[in-house]
């Protein structure tokens, strides 16, 4: 089933999607993603889990295969992104990347007949039209577009967010197919073990605006670093004023500036489209409980930008070879 809707972003579910996050939830992936940090995944994703245990589909060659993929690191983004380069529902390809096995289509849709998910999805539809329908209200007068714009030109993909109420149950993905930026984003996180919140639900549209921006920014920015390397090898010969706590986590100059740029637009999203108290939770969520302290910098070196563009600076790789300094400049003014 392919379930579309037209707006400013297309919501849209994909049984490519669906078919993989199933066969994740017969994984380990489920066991290590709670190891990593206690949480409640959605009751369609833990039905999943239980009806494919049941069948002992955790035995079957499809889900050996991905715990392989897994171990030895594969990105769950490769993964998925791999998927919609299969034709529904056959799922033959004429190539695949090297990390694949060659029969791997062979085995997932081995795994769609016998696992017969089409009828588990059957029975459970109503979840997934609502997390859709949820979805639809609250990104019916999104200004992605626009405000995405002002830093990497205009863009000329396709936003899309499909809501995950499968696995993964707290990791939000952004895959690049063809005119299309895709979000792929679980509901928003309660605390403990309490169920997740509804998409739409007023008090958490942080979390679900957070990771359609973060996602969609990242998958502009990636293509923008690639036509502009020049300017951007300029740019990293300045180191960035990031904590070493936070270059363990964030190694490289990319990573790094990836980090800063993603988080610093999601606040200015939320205080220029939504509600500057939401923005200020943001930041307050984000440099208590991420280390974020350059985060008020960060936003103000952005914004300087914006005011300058198409004075000083004629696009956003023009600045980047200053965006470092700035930054420390306002890193050591903020602190005051």
């Amino acid at each position: 089933m392919t379930v579309t809707v037209n707006m400013p972003v297309t919501v849209s579910l994909d049984d490519r999607i669906r078919l993989l996050s199933a066969v994740l939830a017969a994984t380990h992936y489920p066991q290590e993603a709670q190891d990593r940090g206690r949480h409640l995944a959605h009751s369609h994703a833990r039905n999943t889990q239980k009806y494919l245990l049941n069948q002992g589909m955790n035995e079957h060659p499809a889900v050996k295969s991905l715990e392989d993929m897994l171990n030895r690191k594969v990105p769950l983004e490769a993964l998925f992104t791999m998927m919609l380069l299969m034709p529904w529902p056959d799922l033959e390809v004429d190539s695949l990347p090297p990390f694949v096995p060659g029969n791997w289509p062979q085995q997932l849709h081995d795994f769609y007949l016998k696992s017969n998910i089409r009828g588990f999805w059957t029975e459970n539809e109503l979840p997934w039209q609502d997390a859709v329908t949820q979805s639809k209200l609250i990104f019916e007068n999104v200004s992605f577009n626009e405000f995405l714009g002002q830093f990497t030109g205009d863009v000329s993909e396709k936003f899309v967010f499909m809501p995950n109420i499968s696995y993964p149950a707290v990791e939000e993905m952004g895959l690049r197919y063809k005119d299309q930026l895709i979000a792929i984003v679980p509901p928003p996180q309660a605390w403990g073990d309490s169920p997740p919140w509804p998409y739409d639900d007023e008090t958490q549209l942080i979390s679900v605006y957070r990771g359609a921006v973060t996602q969609y920014a990242r998958l502009l920015l990636h293509g923008y670093f690639r036509l502009n390397t020049e300017k951007l090898e300029e740019a990293k010969e300045k180191e960035l004023p990031i904590s070493d706590e936070l270059k363990v986590v964030y190694p490289t100059w990319e990573d790094q500036f990836m980090m800063l740029y993603t988080k610093a637009l999601v606040a200015m999203y939320l205080e220029d489209h939504v509600d500057p108290l939401e923005a200020k939770a943001y930041m307050l969520i984000e440099r208590k409980a991420n280390s974020i302290a350059l985060l008020p910098g960060t936003i103000s070196v952005l914004r300087r930008y914006l005011r300058e563009r198409g004075n000083r600076y004629e696009s956003f790789m023009d600045f980047l070879p200053y965006f470092p300094t700035q930054l420390r400049v306002a890193k050591r003014i903020v602190s005051l």
